[in-house]
């Protein structure tokens, strides 16, 4: 199986303990976390890892969370944003504590990455909380001093709804922004990303790879926009969340 052989290091089939080094508040429902991890194995922009809860009569659930940021020795980092009537968001975003230790395992993924060998341009198209592998991504370009050329699409609600706003006016690359429910700050009424928003990237014969991630529903309709466009379906890697068809 020629993607388990990346790196040779695309899980880690045991659990790790996690030792939470920092918290930091995101949006009043989000929080990015950062976690000590010994002997972690090192990780790809784009993967992700799995978070286990055990309740004291045993019973335990778990969830996958994508990597913030690229690889800085035993610390990996992940944004939480709390799901309503969720099992294990919930307490990560309200009642975990610094020295906190999380039964963590990874990293997981190999078909949705990026590396900085990747000499292609790239397009990135954000859901909501979807920016966060993606956000990893382009501190990874930055991490390696890559030239990479890279355009991110990114879809929220509105402006309160972003993630890494300050962040991104940092790096050197293109970011349009469309709101859903408020006026973009091009001016663009309202709405999800349509056919005509597909110019803000690079176009079918630039050569680019494209990654999209969001919603189920969000990822399946950027899919088929960018195949419409004649983007070549090989060329176009998708993480998603949520039930599909929603």
């Amino acid at each position: 199986m020629a993607r388990a052989e990346v790196h040779g290091r695309l899980m880690v089939l045991h659990w790790l303990p996690g030792t939470v080094a920092d918290i930091r508040v995101e949006t009043p429902t989000s929080r990015t976390i950062l976690f000590d991890v010994p002997d972690w194995p090192g990780h790809l922009a784009g993967q992700h890892i799995d978070i286990r809860l055990t309740a004291e009569d045993g019973y335990s659930t778990q969830r996958s969370y994508s990597l913030a940021a690229p690889t800085d020795d035993e610390r990996i980092e992940i944004m939480v944003q709390e799901v309503p009537d969720g099992e294990v968001s919930p307490f990560l975003v309200q009642d975990l504590l610094p020295d906190d230790v999380i039964e963590l395992r990874g990293p997981i993924g190999g078909w949705f990455t990026w590396e900085p060998s990747l000499d292609v341009p790239v397009s990135l198209v954000a859901g909501g909380s979807g920016i966060v592998p993606l956000m990893a991504m382009i501190r990874a370009r930055a991490q390696a001093g890559s030239n990479a050329d890279f355009k991110l699409l990114y879809s929220v609600r509105g402006p309160q709804d972003e993630y890494y706003a300050d962040e991104l006016a940092k790096h050197s690359i293109e970011v349009t922004r469309i709101y859903t429910r408020a006026t973009s700050p091009s001016g663009r009424p309202a709405g999800r990303v349509d056919p005509s928003d597909l110019a803000m990237l690079w176009p079918p014969d630039a050569g680019a790879r494209t990654y999209v991630c969001g919603p189920t529903g969000f990822v399946e309709a950027v899919a088929k926009l960018l195949v419409d466009d004649g983007h070549d379906p090989r060329a176009i890697r998708t993480e998603r969340f949520g039930p599909s068809g929603g």
